[in-house]
């Protein structure tokens, strides 16, 4: 995949996994891609690790992994820095 298509499926998978682990990520477009290309490598090496393919050509799987592994980081930064505690008091409080 080319760095184009690397920019758009980070693009598409950053924003949707901001969008299902709560949104309130303040990050902007940068911080979205750079969160989606991360995300794709870490989908990758998951799903590598599980015996599966990683990212290979630009398409809906890839999207699929990036995403996947964007969640987890979001998941993991969200654990790490306590952020997912703040935002459930939020909304049961």
């Amino acid at each position: 995949m080319n760095l184009l298509g690397w920019l758009v499926v980070g693009l598409v998978a950053g924003a949707l996994a901001r969008g299902v682990t709560g949104g309130g990520w303040n990050i902007g477009c940068l911080g979205t891609i750079a969160v989606g290309v991360i995300g794709g490598l870490v989908g990758g090496m998951l799903f590598s690790a599980a015996g599966d393919e990683g990212i290979g050509d630009f398409g809906l799987r890839s999207m699929f992994v990036a995403f996947v592994g964007a969640v987890v980081l979001l998941a993991l930064v969200a654990l790490v820095t306590g952020r997912g505690s703040r935002m459930r008091r939020g909304r049961f409080d």
